[in-house]
């Protein structure tokens, strides 16, 4: 019989308000305080909403905060990596506190969910960065978004009312229940889960399938939220991904569907962090290769495997498929990694990013042994004239 693996802490939450309870609340907060969320803290609320980041129902009270940035557990004692916060500046937080509970809407005022306060706190953004970050260089992504944030933090439970649709995307935005529900239906036991945040090149492809090789289902996960500016747009991401779907994957043993997180680029914390996602989506098994949420060089390149090792597979119920760097060896005709190839590395088809974009840019395609040329030809359309 199959079975779907138990969510993170044993329960798949669900945080929407029914239709009888959201006319309710959205008369009697009409006179409440009001907190607006940007782009991220609006991914954080849609994850919080589904299930994704179950057992979760809220955003972090005091005592999960810190569990989590000192030790990387919750308060409960459950494996927990990355904080799930939302900031206040001090002048709100008496208004906050008398009321109890606020509304939270989008920049243009629509209103996402009630926050029932249950917590308002100071916290050090310096130990946060050094902790989950392991820099408190603001040249860091993660660290300036950490450092923009406001003075206290506010927890509490949430009830979403509504959120923002998810446009050209919307049929892959399967919620934890429909993946699972996916799985069962196809009488998958084992599934492995892949994150991106990049077009799949071959080597990618090559770990996917290997992992393919040991499981019954893959889930291609691409993250859509918010990424660096320089990062290949999530429009053209999709487009990459259903093609080579299409053309070089067994589809009966394939999904994509899209993870609407946004990156915080917290190196190994985050390889957690989404492997935990993962199991509430039902995945059974988690590729990690090399550099898993890296940027720019703060982290080593096998950090994001490391950082499993500091944990039972019982207390994180998902197992990490740990990946070398693959790439094409001219000699042994196909993809290998250093495991499994003999050959120096003049007969390997090794690319920077940086040489990648150039040639798209120019309008020439990669080596096929680096990437599908149907892959190539939608990333070239996308990037010609761009700086």
């Amino acid at each position: 019989m199959v079975t779907n693996i138990p969510p993170h802490g044993g329960k798949l939450i669900n945080r929407w308000a029914s239709m009888e309870e959201r006319e309710r609340l959205i008369q009697s907060t009409e006179n409440d305080p009001v907190i607006t969320l940007n782009a991220k803290e609006i991914t954080d609320l849609e994850l919080i909403a589904d299930g994704a980041v179950s057992p979760l129902t809220g955003f972090m009270c005091q005592k999960d905060y810190e569990g989590v940035v000192q030790s990387m557990h919750l308060a409960n004692g459950l494996p927990w990596s990355v904080p799930i916060t939302l900031s206040i500046g001090r002048k709100s937080a008496a208004s906050l506190e008398k009321a109890g509970r606020a509304v939270l809407t989008d920049a243009n005022g629509s209103r996402l969910a009630i926050l029932k306060i249950e917590d308002i706190y100071s916290y050090d953004k310096s130990v946060e960065a050094r902790n989950v970050y392991r820099t408190n260089d603001e040249a860091h992504p993660g660290v300036a978004d950490l450092y923009r944030q406001e003075e206290l933090l506010v927890g509490g439970d949430v009830t979403i009312l509504n959120l923002p649709g998810h446009g050209e995307f919307e049929e892959y935005y399967l919620k934890p229940a429909q993946t699972r529900d996916v799985f069962r239906e196809r009488g998958w036991s084992t599934i492995v889960g892949f994150q991106t945040r990049n077009p799949i090149h071959r080597a990618h492809e090559y770990l996917q399938k290997c992992a393919l090789e040991i499981t019954d289902g893959l889930l291609v996960h691409p993250l859509v939220g918010e990424t660096k500016s320089d990062d290949i747009p999530a429009s053209v991401r999709m487009r990459c991904y259903e093609v080579l779907l299409r053309n070089y994957y067994p589809l009966d043993r394939t999904l994509l569907a899209v993870n609407p997180a946004s990156m915080r680029y917290a190196g190994p914390r985050e390889a957690i962090f989404h492997a935990i996602i993962r199991k509430n989506y039902g995945c059974t098994h988690f590729i990690v290769g090399r550099d898993h949420a890296g940027v720019g060089k703060y982290y080593g390149t096998y950090d994001a495997q490391k950082i499993f090792d500091e944990f039972s597979q019982e207390e994180l119920g998902i197992v990490p498929l740990k990946f070398e760097h693959s790439f094409w060896c001219k000699k042994c005709e196909g993809m290998a990694s250093a495991k499994t190839c003999p050959h120096d590395a003049e007969w390997h088809v090794a690319l920077s990013g940086t040489k990648v974009r150039e040639m798209l840019r120019n309008g020439e395609t990669p080596p096929m042994e680096f990437t599908r040329p149907e892959v190539a030809r939608i990333l070239i359309e996308a990037m010609q004239g761009k700086e």
